[in-house]
């Protein structure tokens, strides 16, 4: 069949099988700004928020996207062209497909085009929250001191005050000083980055950076914006061409950036809203007063596992996460890891049965129709890692627990980052960081430390003796042996 592109006005020509909002889109009207919009929000947050309007709330918390880096471009042609529609795929492990169109989106701006346009929005009373998707890395976190890092070249010059603002944290700084000065009510911030504590680190690195340009604005900020935490859950990969090309196949809708994901998904959410929010909790989401073991259960089991997986799956010739958990030795291992390391530094996570959740995030891994690459999660590790999986041996090392799987999570960084596999392949390491990464790893034939000696990433592991034996041993048989060679050593010692 031939495909409709998704517009307002062909919404109603769509397949019977397509769900469209039941709502009239003229009638939404903006309440949310949104940093960040990319696959993950568009298929979580905007997916909720959707929910809602179908049920015939929040019609005045429509999101308007914002981006601001260079690689938003393609974001701002594809929304502008679709009138900001888009369609959800919910991938199920049967190869059935869920499609949905999103129509919570009222608006897209690309910041370079018009700074002060955003600034309107930031600073229109009708915006009430601002969100954030912009990566772990987009809040500038020293990895080891756990400061404000200000050397972004965007931070420097809004810093400076070379013209309108560039990066996220200057315009939101600077939309809470014109609603200051106008005696507006302040936005919420809400960070829904896959960070701990987000919404406290959000504050923290957002009035640092507001102290270097304007104190007295900093402590307006830490004294009258909220910061909530959420937790946010929902395995979105990369849209890849072949999604695309079935989308118009399967539902003949001609979508130029639909997004695909997995059917589980998990909102955990802080309670504080500055001015007001959407009634989340009538559409799934979790409304806890403390998301924090929520978060730490999230962060520790979830995504330090898809760290534990994609590196030594990659090694092994594994391309993507559903091949890697399709293998009983790699289950094993990611079992391991999360019972009897991760799980152990967790406090205790109210209603959640900690055994059932480990199991199903293996299943969750192996859906094999989410095809999430193995590539995707090896990618910006120097954001992940220290985040992630550091804290988890910090805290065993400490307490006398097992840090050995842990250990070898990080030897298969070091031996990937070295960039060639085990076929003599090239590996394209990708990390904002890539160049440091790929220096220690290269020295790693002189200094079997060199990786580790970094203390922005692993702080003082390089110096306990305990890390670095099995560290060592383990970098040591991924060489010599390859990555499944030593994961069967050390399943079956």
């Amino acid at each position: 069949m031939s495909a409709t592109p998704l517009s307002n006005a062909t919404l109603g020509s769509l397949a019977p099988e397509v769900a469209v909002p039941a709502y009239d889109r003229s009638g939404l009207t903006p309440g949310i700004v949104h940093f960040g919009v990319g696959g993950f929000h568009r298929a979580h947050q905007a997916m909720y928020l959707d929910a809602l309007m179908n049920a015939g709330a929040a019609h005045d918390w429509g999101i308007v996207g914002v981006g601001t880096m260079p690689g938003d471009v393609r974001m701002r042609d594809a929304m502008k062209a679709q009138d900001c529609l888009f369609t959800l795929v919910v991938k199920h492990p049967d190869g059935s497909r869920d499609a949905r169109v999103i129509g919570g989106m009222v608006d897209y701006l690309f910041a370079p085009d018009d700074p002060h346009a955003v600034l309107d929005r930031l600073a229109d009373p009708a915006t009430r929250i601002v969100s954030l998707t912009v990566t772990e890395g987009g809040y500038h976190v020293n990895q080891v001191t756990g400061e404000f890092d200000a050397s972004g070249a965007d931070l420097q010059a809004d810093l400076a005050g070379e013209g309108g603002p560039r990066s996220v944290f200057g315009f939101i700084t600077e939309a809470a000083r014109i609603r200051r000065d106008a005696g507006t009510a302040p936005f919420t911030v809400m960070s829904c980055d896959n960070l701990p504590g987000n919404g406290h680190i959000a504050q923290k690195m957002i009035t640092a950076f507001a102290e270097l340009k304007d104190p007295e604005l900093a402590a307006y900020i830490r004294e009258q914006v909220a910061f909530p935490n959420c937790m946010v859950d929902r395995i979105t990969p990369v849209t890849a061409q072949a999604d695309i090309d079935d989308l118009a196949e399967r539902f003949g809708i001609a979508d130029q950036w639909p997004v695909v994901c997995e059917p589980f998904t998990q909102w955990v959410l802080e309670d504080n809203f500055g001015a007001g929010r959407p009634a989340f909790e009538e559409v799934g989401v979790q409304i806890v007063p403390d998301v924090v073991p929520y978060e730490l259960m999230k962060l520790r089991l979830l995504n330090a596992s898809h760290q534990a997986l994609c590196y030594l799956g990659y090694l092994s010739g594994y391309r993507y996460a559903h091949e890697v958990c399709q293998d009983p030795l790699f289950v094993k291992f990611l079992l391991g890891y999360m019972e009897n390391e991760g799980s152990p530094t967790l406090p205790e996570v109210p209603g959640v049965d900690l055994d059932a959740y480990r199991h199903q995030l293996i299943e969750r891994f192996a859906n094999p129709e989410v095809r999430d690459t193995l590539a995707r999660l090896c990618a910006e590790s120097s954001d992940r890692i220290p985040k992630w999986l550091v804290p988890v041996i910090g805290i065993n090392l400490v307490r006398g627990g097992a840090i050995e799987r842990s250990a070898l999570i990080v030897a298969s960084w070091a031996k990937y980052a070295e960039g060639t596999d085990e076929q003599g392949e090239p590996i394209e390491v990708v990390d904002r960081f890539k160049d440091t990464v790929m220096a220690a790893a290269a020295a790693q034939s002189e200094d079997d430390l060199a990786f580790l000696r970094n203390r922005d990433f692993f702080g003082d592991l390089a110096e306990d003796e305990r890390f670095t034996t099995p560290y060592r041993r383990f970098l040591a048989s991924l060489h010599e042996k390859g990555a499944r060679a030593t994961l069967e050593d050390l399943e079956n010692a």
